[in-house]
């Protein structure tokens, strides 16, 4: 075993670990230092300085800056972090970048959670000495999902080595130079009628709220306000685990009741859980898996409940679309039922979600009725904290409820849609039972194939270790060739794969890196925290009584009312408008 290997640190010897680079092993020592540009998942940029630390020659003395997110380190370095040099250069980029940023922190929706706003309050930043160049607002509000705004960008270029790195959208870039440079979209578009697939990962690593997820807590809270209307909102999975986070409450530690509560105090009349349409989504979409088997097509079954990835196929991959599951995502599900289920005229039918996408998939015409959207608004967790927060409720106090009678036994497997692989393992419990092989050790040996487990970041790479996880399940005489993809670089590296001769039965692909609990609409979070919310995830699904789905009594009751044996397909299932291919 080789020796350990040190450098020292403020003063503190830390423990070398091969691929660190300095910024991640002062963190391993308990110190922040500053960066605008660096995020662990995207490749190394650079460019903001505000990471930079003296390195100090231990021979002569003198010492010299580099950029502690680019600097590998050398046994024995020395390495100062916190400085009179360091402080007074850090303060100067700060009050330049304030210089041309549109400064209306009060009224802007990242206030609090901006990292310029609070590197200036961590380096006491009272006053800037230079003219301010952005003082307006420059909006760009054409989209249904995010919202830009480049009057508060820094150029750091986190949005675009996300859209481009991780998710391979490519809808953003630096465009012009020197000082006319601005993020734009490619060909100068507005958001609105680029290629981007509103997955929101680009506002999950904008520091400075340039980029924001689109709000529509004001416009809910009117339809809230109106005692002539009957609002009412269903819930998905992952929202549970990181509302009661941005409480102090620990990721694993299930809220889903307390939220519950909550919502009801705002005013919401009716509350249910996106858990019941995930379990009809999984016997439509198992039966789709199933009955492609017989025919063992070229191309396998993809999953369709992921908004960003339909817009992804749609806008990049138009030629996968004929191969992806037609079951409509249990948001859709939900409130297609509820339009079946005697709906009256005055009520409005919405849904909280971890997901961006979601509000663009709400307002397509292909899920409207009688000119009627079957969802009329989607709200992210970061929406409803935000009205909890305003309601002023004490949400580690709130005594937990429960959802709405009507349709509320669901199962494990549901829950576990909102982390990778979960959509895979529950329409694989499913088949089980439909193949009469349902047993525990058969669940367990599903569990245990290799699908769990979210990608972590590797910023040298600028890419997601372990984003596509592969494995061949046994299902009775059936070897089913199996793919979990997340993010949308991997999505693109799969389709490539399957063009190249590569055989799958059955590919999972959530945007998201992560999964839904790292969706865009959810609070931003570290890798740590995102694990801890799949962990949460999975706890919850030992607490259910009913593991799968054909447990679940509520889903007869469902199948009945939409028309049992003689159900009509769309009920169920939908075309997208435009794609090529006859699959429905």
């Amino acid at each position: 075993m080789a020796d350990k290997q040190f450098i020292i640190i403020d003063g503190v010897a830390v423990e070398m670990e091969k691929g660190l680079n300095v910024l991640e092993h002062a963190k391993k020592a308990g110190i922040e230092i500053p960066a605008f540009c660096y995020t662990p998942e995207l490749s190394i940029y650079g460019a903001c300085r505000m990471c930079l630390v003296e390195i100090v020659d231990q021979r002569t003395g003198r010492s010299s800056l580099d950029s502690s997110c680019s600097l590998l380190p050398k046994p024995g370095m020395v390495i100062k972090t916190n400085t009179e040099k360091l402080r007074m250069y850090r303060r100067n980029i700060l009050e330049l970048l304030l210089a041309n940023h549109c400064r209306d922190c009060t009224t802007c929706d990242n206030n609090q959670r901006c990292k310029l706003q609070a590197f200036a309050d961590r380096y006491g930043i009272t006053g800037v000495r230079y003219p301010q160049h952005n003082p307006e607002p420059k909006l760009d509000a054409s989209s249904s999902c995010i919202t830009k705004d480049t009057s508060k960008c820094i150029m750091c270029g986190c949005c675009i080595r996300m859209c481009n790195e991780i998710q391979k959208v490519g809808a953003i870039d630096f465009a012009h130079r020197g000082s006319e440079m601005v993020v734009a979209c490619v060909g100068e578009k507005e958001l609105g009628s680029s290629v981007c697939v509103g997955c929101g990962q680009c506002a999950a690593v904008c520091p400075t709220g340039a980029l924001t997820i689109k709000n529509e807590t004001k416009r809910v809270m009117k339809l809230i306000d109106d005692k002539k209307v009957k609002v009412s909102v269903q819930i998905a999975p992952a929202v549970r685990v990181a509302v009661g986070n941005a409480f102090g409450i620990p990721p694993e530690e299930n809220t889903f009741g307390r939220l519950v509560a909550a919502l009801r105090r705002i005013g919401f009349d009716e509350v249910y859980d996106t858990n019941t349409a995930a379990d009809m989504t999984i016997i439509q979409e198992a039966a789709e898996l199933l009955k492609r088997l017989e025919t063992k097509p070229e191309w396998p079954l993809f999953t369709s409940c992921c908004p960003a990835w339909i817009q992804y196929v749609e806008k990049h991959h138009p030629e996968v679309m004929p191969h992806v599951s037609t079951t409509r995502s249990p948001m859709q599900l939900y409130s297609g039922t509820y339009r079946k289920d005697g709906d009256n005229v005055n009520a409005v039918r919405g849904a909280i979600m971890p997901c961006v996408a979601k509000k663009y998939e709400a307002s397509r015409h292909e899920f409207e009725k009688d000119g009627k959207h079957y969802v009329e608004f989607v709200l992210t967790s970061q929406e409803v904290i935000r009205m909890i927060k305003e309601a002023g409720i004490d949400y580690a106090k709130i005594e937990p409820e429960a959802i709405e009678g009507k349709w509320g036994n669901t199962t494990g497997a549901a829950v576990i849609f909102g982390v990778s692989g979960g959509v895979m393992e529950a329409a694989l419990r499913y088949a089980l039972y439909v193949l009469k092989l349902d047993t525990p050790e058969n669940y367990l040996a599903v569990a245990e194939s290799g699908i769990r487990g979210i990608p972590r970041p590797d910023a040298k790479a600028g890419a997601l270790v372990d984003g596509i996880k592969t494995a061949d399940i046994k299902l009775g005489d059936i070897v089913l060739k199996v793919a979990v993809v997340s993010g949308l670089a991997n999505a693109d590296a799969i389709i490539q794969r399957i063009k190249d001769g590569e055989h799958f039965d059955f590919v999972e692909v959530m945007a998201c890196p992560g999964g839904c609990i790292g969706g865009g609409g959810q609070p931003p979070a570290s890798w740590d925290v995102k694990a801890e919310r799949a962990k949460g995830l999975y706890l919850a699904d030992k607490e259910y009584t009913y593991a799968s789905v054909e447990e679940n009594p509520v889903m007869k009751e469902w199948h009945d009312l939409m028309g049992g044996e003689h159900a009509e397909h769309e009920n169920w299932h939908i075309h997208y408008a435009g794609h090529s291919g006859g699959h429905h």
